[in-house]
Parts: structure tokens; sequence; C-alpha cells
């Protein structure tokens, strides 16, 4: 089957979100494909040049692309920033609290506090997952409970991703002991499972990226080393499988 450009670019850059967006409806998975790509360019920029003014200077033409598309101009640009403006009810805000968050990537940074690092958390994965929500037609109230969904999986993505950033100089645990690594688990988990079986309306769809978070957070907590030693995952069949089972439930 052949993949339009947005997709090849998701499939590549964040294969567990491009399953999630397969699994949804066609005018969805459109919305999805295309705010997923724009994270894909921007999550990039910060580590497109080892000059840190180059690198601001990618993040301030996304800054500059989204005033463009709010106030209804063309944006020349790749695939990922020309299909922006198809996206209906865009939350300008969230993008661009997305865009500065990634200012952390630019040069060696760490967090003082978990709660710091839980804002990162909220401004990349919350900002994306509700701008995806909300595009898809979930309602105001529902921002909270979209938050929180996104927060466990962003959790989850960021500890796998621990091992990578540590090595690339930077810190992304404000504790790297088990004791503190569990607990961030835990209370990720806490929040997902405190909204388990909420009605988000159209935001399932957008919520479904989160479909391995409930796993790994649970393996985070029972055994934190895995996640400094890159072992936090799960088998290619038990991934494919988990979220089969949700888009044949209906569940997010």
């Amino acid at each position: 089957m052949h993949l339009g450009p947005l997709a090849e670019l998701v499939e590549r850059g964040d294969p567990d979100r491009f399953l999630a967006a397969m699994a949804a409806p066609p005018k969805a998975r459109a919305v999805l494909l295309a705010l997923y790509a724009v994270n894909i360019e921007v999550a990039r920029a910060p580590w497109a040049s080892q000059e840190p003014l180059i690198a601001r200077m990618r993040l301030q033409w996304w800054r500059d692309a989204l005033d463009a598309v709010e106030a209804g101009k063309p944006v020349q640009g790749g695939e990922a920033a020309m299909a922006l403006p198809t996206v209906p009810n865009v939350d300008f805000p969230a993008l661009r609290g997305l865009i500065d968050a990634r200012e952390w990537d630019i040069e060696p940074g760490s967090f003082a506090t978990e709660a710091e690092l839980a804002a990162h958390i909220d401004a990349t994965a919350g900002g994306l997952m509700w701008t995806a929500a909300r595009a898809l037609g979930a309602p105001p109230e529902a921002e909270p409970v979209i938050r929180d969904i996104a927060f466990a999986s962003g959790l989850a993505r960021w500890l796998q991703a621990a091992p990578a950033l540590v090595a690339a100089g930077l810190q992304p645990l404000p504790d790297e002991t088990d004791a503190a690594i569990r607990r961030l688990a835990q209370e990720a988990r806490a929040k997902l499972k405190a909204r388990k079986g909420a009605q988000i309306g159209a935001g399932l769809h957008a919520a479904r990226e989160s479909w391995r978070a409930p796993t790994l957070l649970k393996l985070a907590a029972r055994e934190p080393a895995r996640v400094l030693a890159g072992d936090l995952g799960t088998s290619e069949f038990r991934r494919r499988g988990s979220l089969l089972a949700r888009v044949w439930l209906g569940r997010w």
C-alpha cells in the first residue's frame, strides 16, 4: 500500500502514533497524521544543528508558520507545515507551548524538580494530544481528561527515550534513582486509572496513541532499572495486539 508523504514521515519518525492514526477513520486519520508530522518536525528542529542559534532559528520558523496559519496566510515549507492549514479548530496556544518546550533540547538541559519535568511533558505530549482531540471535535470540558491521558503516555515515551537523551548530554530525569523512577511511573498510572472509561467523544482517536502507556508504566514501576538500561518495552506482537484490542472494543 502506498502511503502519502505525511504518513511516510510519521511511520518513520513516530511508529506508535502512526499505528494509532492508521486505526482511526479516514477523516480523523488525515488530521492526526498532519499534527503528528508537525510534532516530528518541531522535535527534530533542536537537533538539526550543533549551533544553538541555528536551532533556535528553526524553532522560530515554526512559530512564524503558526502565526501565518492563524492569520489565514499561506505557509511555505515542507509537507508538514503545508498540511497545517487543513487542520480544523487548531489550538494555537497549545502548539506554541509545544514549540517553546523544545528549547530545552537545544543545549544540555536538566529539570530541577519533578514538577518541571511534568510541565514539560504536559506542554509537549499534552499539547499535542489536546490539539488533536480538539481538531477532531472533542468538547472543551474534555481537556483535563485528555491532558491526564497524554501525561501518562508522554511519561512512558519519556522513560523509553531517557537513555538516548542521556547519551546526547541531557539530563531527562531530576532523580535517576529507582525509587524516583518508580514514583513517577506510579503517579502517571494513577492519572490514567482515574480517567479510565472517560467519555471524550471524537477525542478517542487522539487519545488512542496512549495505548501502550499502561503496560510500559506498570513495567517501569515494577522494574525501574529497565528505564536507564534501555530495556523498557514489549514484544512486537503485544505492541500491535494491544492496539487492535482497543480498536475492536472501541476504547482509547
